[in-house]
């Protein structure tokens, strides 16, 4: 699983003209999932995720999670982290899970989530053309590959 993980002051996804999914303080996670991902790749990174100290303490310091600072959190899926451009100019997506696969892995790395924060997590659809909006804070933009532990 691949994860690009922004923090942010406020993030939404709006479908077909609605906005299906808004937060403020907290993370915006992109998700892209391969078809040789598992359960444990998903408990790695969410666990790496919500711990994850990139929110300012008292001292200003990067030292405090969205879990800590009990900040929001919104999950889009996004096969095109699977992106190979080594060849020509157009990516190809062949690592990029099946939805058969995909779906029932994202939909855990968000119920997943929810257990670990204690809250509900919006998130986009999967499949749909979604418009994300957001405003990065910082700004803090972390990348994280569950087969390179990164």
């Amino acid at each position: 699983m691949k994860a690009v993980i922004q923090r942010v002051s406020q993030a939404s996804v709006t479908i077909e003209g609605k906005k299906v999914a808004v937060i403020s303080s907290g993370l915006l996670i992109l998700v892209g999932i391969e078809e040789a991902d598992t359960q444990e790749d998903m408990l790695w990174l969410t666990n790496k995720i919500v711990n994850l100290r990139i929110f300012a303490d008292e001292n200003e310091v990067m030292n405090r999670s969205v879990k800590e600072t009990d900040g929001e959190v919104i999950v889009v899926s996004q096969f095109t982290l699977h992106a190979a451009t080594k060849k020509g100019n157009r990516p190809s997506y062949i690592k990029a899970a099946k939805p058969e696969i995909a779906i029932p892995l994202y939909e855990k790395f968000v119920t997943q989530m929810e257990l670990e924060l204690g809250k509900k997590v919006p998130t986009g659809q999967f499949g749909a053309d979604m418009k994300v909006a957001l405003v990065n804070d910082g700004p803090v933009t972390i990348l994280m590959d569950t087969k390179n532990k990164e």
